[in-house]
């Protein structure tokens, strides 16, 4: 029998066995010596000279797997920026003064608006204290009584402003509670001493400066709107705003100055009057000298009105 041409190996050896396993074939294969051995030798070369032409063709793919785009990496969600609890701000922000005696109110050649009520200057000792490095922020207020009573809404670490010298005494008593400590406003003497920079001063008409510009938000600067806190140059002790931004309550009475010297004063006022020190974002420059002084009112507010805390030591 003879075997057609095979189209593939299988087909081949198929074929192959199919004719070696006939009748009569293996007689003469075996005649011919031909042994099991040769026959695999004779199946290898056929499926050999099979694929040689192209019989045997493996399948392989023409399609183009795409390329596996590059997955980003997940980037990890940024935490807010943690804010500072107001109540430990102000803890860590209460700066120590060291006493000492000084000259309290305007020299004889000072000259401006009511300069009468800063003299005559008189010498004054003061004990050691503490005074906060900013004046009392917004987040503070709200923070302690949950409301915000500023005219000038314009972020918490703006001055609280609108508020008389009574609001300040509720404000303070609350604090305390909350706090445990003995939070205050500070005497007009420790203001004006911790002003010109205490053991420190470098006798300066502001309070770092003879330059207002390097120390103080007033009317030339600010367009009628109060700053943040803490944004111009502190004086010598580090403190902030001392020249303006908005005027400063002081806890004592509001009283004429006397030629004596004192020690330690806290003055009594018979109306009922307090000190504002410091100038403001709507005064004139001269008002932000640490001399300037003026009474107001316990029951007056004002939107350039606020304060800074103290304590004793």
């Amino acid at each position: 029998m003879r075997c057609s041409r095979p189209t593939a190996t299988v087909p081949v050896v198929a074929c192959l066995s199919s004719s070696i396993a006939r009748p009569g074939i293996t007689q003469t294969l075996t005649a011919m010596r031909i042994t099991p051995l040769l026959i695999a030798i004779m199946l290898t070369a056929l499926a050999t000279e099979a694929g040689a032409q192209g019989i045997i063709r493996p399948k392989t793919s023409t399609t183009t797997k795409p390329a596996t785009k590059p997955q980003p990496r997940a980037q990890a969600k940024r935490r807010p920026a943690a804010v500072a609890n107001p109540l430990q701000k102000l803890a860590a922000d209460m700066v120590y003064v060291e006493g000492g005696t000084f000259t309290m109110g305007a020299a004889a050649a000072e000259d401006y608006w009511n300069v009468e009520n800063a003299q005559p200057a008189h010498q004054v000792t003061v004990r050691s204290f503490y005074i906060c490095r900013y004046e009392a922020t917004q987040a503070l207020w709200q923070k302690v009584m949950g409301r915000n009573p500023s005219e000038q809404k314009l972020g918490g670490n703006h001055p609280v402003e609108n508020i008389t010298w009574n609001d300040i005494q509720a404000f303070i008593q609350k604090l305390n509670a909350l706090t445990g400590k003995h939070y205050r406003l500070p005497t007009e003497a420790e203001w004006e001493y911790a002003a010109r920079g205490g053991r420190k001063s470098g006798g300066y008409r502001y309070s770092g400066s003879n330059q207002i510009d390097d120390v103080a938000w007033y009317s030339d600067n600010t367009h009628d709107r109060h700053k943040p806190v803490g944004t111009k140059r502190p004086n010598e002790l580090g403190l902030y705003d001392m020249s303006g931004n908005v005027f400063e309550f002081c806890g004592d009475g509001y009283q004429p100055y006397s030629s004596a010297p004192q020690d330690n004063p806290v003055q009594e006022s018979a109306k009922g009057d307090h000190p504002l020190r410091g100038g403001s974002y709507v005064t004139h420059e001269k008002d932000c000298r640490c001399s300037y002084r003026f009474g107001q009112s316990s029951t007056y507010s004002h939107t350039h009105f606020g304060f800074r805390l103290a304590m004793s030591e």
